[in-house]
């Protein structure tokens, strides 16, 4: 029986933050492909330091005239993320950072196994295992400690861009302790709350006092008590922020960017990737099924594990997990699963339709627990699945 009474923790990191800066600028340049061309093959990573941003990788479109043209556009592309996140800073500002561009042209042998073309079954872009995760506990059937401590994040974010708060800056890290009881979060024993400042006068608890009303905001009513343990700005001044004051890299906050810890990670960054990438639509799609799974109440909590092999189409294997709160049994519902949605890459990319520009919006607070919006992004977070699998049993 899993445990009932317990704390437990997840962390979120902001927009700012030097690795999300770099998630942003991958998937805006997806973006921008997949505008062109809803096949193009991304697989962009980015870099960044003080004044330096490098980006790489491997690209492909049909045309090659067009793929010549949009190289061009890279410089322009990361400087409009930079500029909206809100760097102006004199080591790292959107306008005099410089920019490096090395993509370039897929391989022609990675191609060779993934590409449908000629009616060719399509093949995963990589081998691979991804999971997917749900749980009750929140109305975005998401584990609540990573959900707030994005929800926190968010928030400040949007205080900081309308003005409400100037004089905090793009960088911040938020992590929150959350007590269950008897299953089910209750209450905040701790949070942790570390944001950039313009103002070197301002001290931990003049912070404090500007962040908690956004933060009570945003959690539910009565979690927070005078038992909650604060931490904010613990280490003192954060003036010097973003990748001026540490380097950033694409994929490197995969836990912030899926369950908090709350569930097992493939390993597999999604960022700068496009959805024939399999660490990233599979992982969507197994978000996607857990949901469902919940959202039919065939389980309080489920853990969904596909696995591929590249150049191959189908999983290779299909697991679930309810963590001793099913009203069916895994075998049931893997079976479910295996006959309401083609898991291919081309079955999972149609279904979900991700061959759109929907990528830049993931790249900070969470790739999951988000509204779907009605251009399809996030479809992943839809239930419009939950009758078919509650029937298939």
């Amino acid at each position: 029986m899993s445990r009932q009474n317990y704390v437990f923790t997840s962390e979120s990191v902001s927009e700012g933050h030097p690795d999300k800066v770099c998630d942003r600028i991958s998937d805006a340049v997806l973006d921008a492909f997949i505008a062109e061309e809803p096949r193009a093959r991304v697989a962009c990573e980015t870099f960044a330091t003080t004044n330096r941003v490098v980006i790489g990788g491997e690209v492909g479109l049909s045309d090659q005239k067009k793929l010549a043209e949009y190289m061009g556009r890279i410089e322009g592309i990361a400087r409009e993320c930079i500029r909206d996140i809100g760097y102006e800073q004199e080591k790292f500002h959107h306008e005099t950072v410089e920019i490096t561009n090395l993509l370039h042209e897929q391989s022609a042998h990675i191609a060779q196994g993934v590409t449908g073309d000629g009616g060719k079954d399509e093949g995963a872009g990589d081998q691979g295992i991804m999971f997917g995760f749900a749980t009750n506990e929140t109305d975005a059937m998401m584990p609540a400690p990573i959900q707030f401590s994005h929800a926190i994040l968010r928030r400040l974010a949007e205080a900081r861009k309308s003005g409400a708060a100037p004089m905090l800056g793009p960088d911040a890290k938020s992590q929150i302790t959350v007590q269950y009881d008897r299953g089910k979060p209750v209450g905040v024993h701790s949070l942790v709350l570390s944001t950039q400042h313009f103002d070197e006068t301002l001290t931990s608890a003049d912070i404090r006092e500007i962040v908690s009303p956004y933060i009570e905001e945003v959690l539910p009513e009565g979690w927070l008590s005078a038992e909650t343990i604060w931490h904010v700005n613990p280490t003192g001044k954060f003036v010097i922020g973003g990748p001026d004051g540490d380097a950033g890299l694409t994929g490197r906050k995969i836990i912030v960017d899926t369950y908090g810890g709350a569930a097992p990670h493939g390993g597999g960054a999604f960022s700068g990737k496009d959805p024939t990438k399999v660490d990233r639509s599979a992982a969507y799609a197994a978000r996607y099924l857990a949901k469902n799974v919940v959202a039919a109440g065939m389980a309080e909590r489920c853990t969904i594990q596909l696995s591929y092999a590249i150049g191959v189409s189908q999983p290779l294997s299909i697991y679930a997990d309810t963590h001793g709160t099913g009203e069916v049994t895994p075998q049931e519902i893997e079976r479910a699963i295996a006959q309401a949605m083609d898991l291919s890459p081309r079955g999972i990319r149609d279904h979900l339709q991700l061959n759109k520009p929907i990528y830049q919006r993931t790249a900070a607070y969470g790739h999951f627990g988000r509204a779907p919006d009605a251009d399809g992004g996030f479809s992943w977070e839809r239930t419009d699945l939950a009758e078919t699998l509650r029937n298939s049993v």
